[in-house]
């Protein structure tokens, strides 16, 4: 019996070290009721090693129902690529929506496309949007979570004020 207790604790670790910290957007169940208020607290200038380089990323205060960013990613001393982007109240719920500029502001996407990342699940120290989640480690500290397109690998960024 104790080894059949040890063998499936060993399992459930196991399990939940794969356990992703992103959620996907149902459109069944749709988004939930929040505003900028519920995720004021990643407002900052945040700075963080990830993706072989050094990255900066500024949220502003909320205002004109939106909360402004723009994050950078340095190479070798070049800047490798720019995001800009915002998240906006709209239908009484938050989107998160941004654009990709390489190092001389030109863009990736069209002019009239940007990603959009639906609202899933807002508590006091995560905000979920479909394959991108913001975790409040503490004032001073958050961690990004998203899921790359490409391979559908989830990455972490940490970030420090």
């Amino acid at each position: 019996m104790f080894q059949k207790s040890i063998y499936f604790l060993l399992f459930i670790c196991s399990f939940s070290a794969f356990a992703q910290n992103t959620m996907n957007y149902n459109d069944e169940k749709g988004s939930p009721k929040a505003n900028l208020q519920d995720v004021k607290w990643i407002v900052g200038n945040w700075t963080g090693e990830a993706l072989g380089g050094i990255c900066q990323e500024t949220w502003s205060e909320p205002i004109g129902n939106s909360m402004m960013f723009s994050f950078k990613l340095v190479l070798d001393g070049k800047v490798a690529f720019y995001e800009l982007g915002h998240i906006i109240e709209k239908d009484k719920t938050l989107l998160l929506q941004l654009k990709h500029f390489d190092g001389e502001l030109k863009g990736w996407e069209k002019a009239e496309v940007s990603e959009n990342f639906r609202l899933v699940k807002v508590t006091p120290t995560h905000v979920y949007f479909d394959k991108f989640t913001f975790e409040k480690i503490s004032d001073n500290e958050i961690n990004l979570y998203v899921v790359f397109e490409d391979s559908g690998k989830e990455m972490k960024f940490n970030f420090k004020k």
